[in-house]
């Protein structure tokens, strides 16, 4: 049977039959951790230890906001001195808070969505009272050491889940903590 010219090139460009084109499947994250995610190696519950970094993350937002806010109502004769110190310490706290962020989504967790679920997160948390130079930096020096407890803490838990990356940070945060602690109780001692 011979095709007229024209349905032959209306044939011609016609496109090929398609094949259905499949997405690579990627995993969706996991929401608020549920039940024991149980590893091998140990009998820690991977969920709870989601839920303590979350909590870690809350707490460090509100030193990042404790921090800046000293920094701006600070008034003493070592004025200069701790306004500088202090603009590190914010800027290190917003750091902090996005390593610990990304290490929870590294692990295919979701972090709340806004401020008020950090705040709804956040352990006990010492607020500053008053204007009192020695009273905020000495407010301001035990939340430090209470982060730095924290981490520690939470570096044994990433040990025994085998997740080395996170305990090689808290290690490193008991660090930051502590020797900034140390910077301002030496600057108390002299005021």
């Amino acid at each position: 049977m011979h095709t007229p010219a024209h349905q032959q090139a209306a044939l011609a460009y016609a496109p090929a039959p398609q094949q259905p084109q499949t997405q690579p499947q990627v995993p969706m994250p996991q929401g608020k951790p549920k039940g024991p995610a149980k590893s091998k190696t140990s009998r820690e519950d991977v969920g709870a230890f989601i839920q303590e970094m979350i909590a870690m993350c809350a707490y460090v937002k509100e030193l990042e906001t404790q921090s800046h806010l000293i920094h701006l109502n600070y008034e003493s004769c070592n004025f200069l001195a701790i306004h500088k110190f202090l603009k590190g310490q914010y800027e290190s706290h917003l750091e902090q808070f996005d390593t610990l962020a990304e290490f929870i989504r590294s692990m295919d967790y979701l972090l709340p969505m806004c401020g008020c679920g950090l705040k709804d997160a956040l352990p006990e948390f010492n607020s500053v009272t008053s204007y009192d130079p020695k009273g905020m930096l000495g407010t301001y020096y035990k939340n430090l050491e209470e982060l730095a407890n924290k981490a520690k803490k939470l570096e044994g838990v990433a040990q025994k889940i085998s997740a080395i990356d996170i305990a090689n940070y808290m290690a490193d945060l008991v660090g930051q903590c502590f020797k900034s602690s140390w910077f301002i109780k030496a600057t108390l001692r002299g005021m």
